[in-house]
């Protein structure tokens, strides 16, 4: 079976987005990337075991899939660019009960009944699901316990307030499956839910 990765970046106390305005992450997904070879080595290889893509809706309305797809474009020869280009190959899938049809490309528009969704997912063939969406999305998807791997790149902030993604879902415990640290500074902790 398929597993679902989430992966977020995170601050040092738990939030995954700012109230305020402040630059907090080492790379923000433009072309000032503070993140080192090592990590950006080791995220490709997370999508190199990926074929599905889960996005939330606001994510795919907010230019995700044009944004990678540019930056595909724009560094062809770059490796640490490769994943971009695993983002415009892979299966997208776009959970939504107000979007209607894609008009996207190889991303499949379904209902947003995210269990049943997520699981139908899981149970096909191929390689892994990694999911990108907000706060809202992330937070759903724990609550309903689909999150089968939790991939926390923790950048080295410290926020003081802002959104975060275990609110809803009450009690859990994780089993640690890795912790790495990079010379940039992040440190990327994967669990996997207690069961």
């Amino acid at each position: 079976m398929k597993k679902l990765i989430l992966q977020m970046q995170m601050s040092v106390d738990g939030f995954v987005g700012a109230y305020d305005d402040h630059r907090w992450q080492l790379w923000e997904w433009g072309d000032d990337i503070g993140w080192d070879e090592e990590l950006k080595r080791d995220f490709n290889t997370v999508f190199a075991g990926i074929d599905t893509i889960l996005l939330s809706r606001k994510m795919a309305e907010e230019g995700y899939l044009s944004h990678w797809g540019n930056a595909a474009k724009k560094f062809p020869r770059d490796p640490f660019y490769a994943f971009a280009q695993r983002i415009v190959e892979a299966r997208k899938v776009v959970p939504s009960d107000r979007l209607k049809a894609s008009r996207w490309e190889r991303t499949t528009v379904v209902s947003g009944d995210l269990p049943r969704e997520v699981e139908a997912l899981k149970a096909g063939e191929g390689g892994d699901i990694i999911v990108f969406g907000g706060a809202g999305f992330a937070s759903s998807l724990i609550t309903a316990g689909l999150v089968d791997e939790f991939q926390l790149f923790i950048n080295p902030a410290v926020l003081g307030a802002g959104l975060r993604i275990f609110g809803q879902g009450g009690f859990r415990n994780l089993r640690l499956l890795g912790s790495k640290p990079y010379a940039c500074g992040m440190v990327v902790n994967r669990y996997a839910p207690a069961r």
